[in-house]
């Protein structure tokens, strides 16, 4: 080979090992003037939402929250890792992990979810923590949001429910039981459902009111049967309830035929009356029943010597009788009066009414359901021995009837023959007038007292009546 052919086929192969090198670096982005890099942008934290938005819960429970990121490109997420919760600590405290917020004192409270310098805050308020009240013969029971239940007043046979037969004149737990929900007070025994729908008693039981099939009294709450229950209502020695599939039962006194079941016999357990499966509410009195069906009507039996039955002349009825022919949405039964709030909003009464309990400007008893308002504003009714309380739609309260020991609460100790109203407020949510005393709970969940406390039963370590309502902390 001469030198000029060698030195051209050196050139030709560096020629070919240089565009090999440029197609290769062209394919991997190299030595090209085009080729761009991408860069990934992460999106920043803007705000954070906390949920629930200025929740509101009783004292003695908690509430979890949870806190929603915003982000710069627009998303939104969960956030659930390297956040921060606190609070003041003064209302309630929370996990700072987990963002449970516990309540310690009713008031306002700021609740505040931080990540670096990003942060969002709520408002959590805590309020009074009753939500159940049962006004009986001289003792008060009082249900707390937390299921728990505190008793205060006479005790002699155990109807406080705290293993002793001993007085107490302020509000104090009823056992560690947190699973209360509904609960009725008579003139010495008390009844109560639990959330799993069963049902307890304990009390005085001379006449079998307790259901046990015994007549010994129990100072502390005792089981009754396996059924499961939804209404229940104590009388002055007997007890009426309504089970699940809507059927009625009585037991207990039943000198006057209160119990319905055509005799006079006294029944130490429950014994269904009658064979209806649609009853919803009922309401004993001292000697007599009122009970309401899921039509509106409303039903009477018992004694009937002051007309409280609300059938006519009658002196006794053995069984459930239909009053009149309208349809209702509120039952209450006094020691021997009754009262109702038809389905239009009318408030009526029927029964003794020597004391006024009636409401309707007169003091002759009336053996029918006798109109007291027309107003169609009426909500709720309760009547105690020989007084009477009534809500309207607005949240006002209203009294009228006996008030020797103030248990109307108009702070005065004057007999009212009508509805007159109690202070100026429209904040109350439930009301249970007991024998001359009279319970009732506000929007906010405080409880207020007032009339006889001889007893105790108001609750406030006085025993001193008070003719005004009065906070009970």
């Amino acid at each position: 080979m001469t030198p000029r052919l060698s030195r051209l086929k050196s050139t030709g192969l560096f020629l070919c090992l240089g565009a090999c090198l440029s197609l290769v670096l062209s394919a991997c982005g190299g030595g090209s003037k085009d080729s761009t890099t991408t860069t990934t942008t992460v999106p920043s934290l803007v705000s954070i939402n906390i949920s629930p938005a200025n929740p509101t819960i009783a004292l003695g429970l908690t509430q979890q929250f949870t806190a929603t990121g915003s982000y710069s490109d627009g998303s939104t997420a969960a956030i659930t890792k390297d956040l921060v919760w606190s609070a003041p600590g003064t209302v309630a405290s929370i996990v700072q992990a987990t963002g449970i917020a516990t309540s310690k004192a009713m008031g306002v409270e700021t609740i505040t979810a931080t990540i670096g310098k990003v942060n969002g805050t709520t408002k959590l308020t805590v309020q009074a923590p009753y939500v159940g009240i049962a006004a009986g013969g001289s003792h008060s029971l009082i249900v707390k949001a937390n299921g728990t239940v505190v008793s205060t007043g006479l005790n002699r046979t155990g109807q406080l429910g705290n293993g002793t037969a001993n007085d107490q004149a302020e509000l104090v737990a009823m056992g560690s039981a947190n699973t209360w929900t509904q609960i009725a007070a008579g003139e010495f025994h008390t009844v109560a459902l639990r959330s799993d729908a069963s049902l307890w008693s304990w009390g005085f039981n001379q006449n079998g009111q307790l259901g046990d099939a015994s007549f010994v009294d129990k100072l502390n709450p005792s089981k009754i049967g396996s059924a499961t229950w939804i209404a229940i209502s104590a009388g002055k020695s007997h007890t009426v309830g309504i089970k699940k599939d809507g059927t009625l039962w009585a037991w207990g006194r039943n000198f006057n035929s209160q119990l319905g079941d055509g005799t006079v016999i006294d029944r130490v357990e429950p014994v269904q009356i009658g064979t209806a499966k649609n009853w919803t509410s009922v309401a004993a009195g001292a000697s007599h029943t009122i009970a309401r069906r899921s039509d509106g009507t409303i039903w009477g039996w018992g004694s009937n010597l002051s007309g409280q039955v609300g059938v006519g002349p009658s002196v006794t009825v053995a069984t459930p009788t239909q009053i009149g022919t309208a349809t209702w949405v509120s039952i209450a039964a006094g020691h021997s009066h009754s009262l109702g709030i038809r389905a239009d909003g009318a408030l009526y009464s029927w029964g003794g009414n020597d004391q006024g309990q009636l409401g309707n400007g007169a003091l002759s008893d009336r053996l029918n359901p006798s109109v007291i308002s027309t107003q169609n504003t009426w909500a709720m009714v309760s009547a105690g021995a020989k007084h009477s309380l009534a809500l309207k739609n607005d949240g006002s309260m209203w009294a009228w009837g006996s008030n020797a020991d103030g248990q109307l609460g108009l702070g005065n100790n004057l007999n009212q023959l009508v509805p007159v109203q109690i202070g100026d407020g429209k904040n109350w949510k439930l009301i249970s007038a007991g024998y001359y005393h009279t319970l009732a709970i506000r929007t906010d969940g405080s409880l207020w007292v007032w009339g006889r406390n001889i007893e105790g039963q108001l609750g406030d370590g006085k025993r001193v009546s008070l003719n005004s309502p009065s906070n009970v902390q």
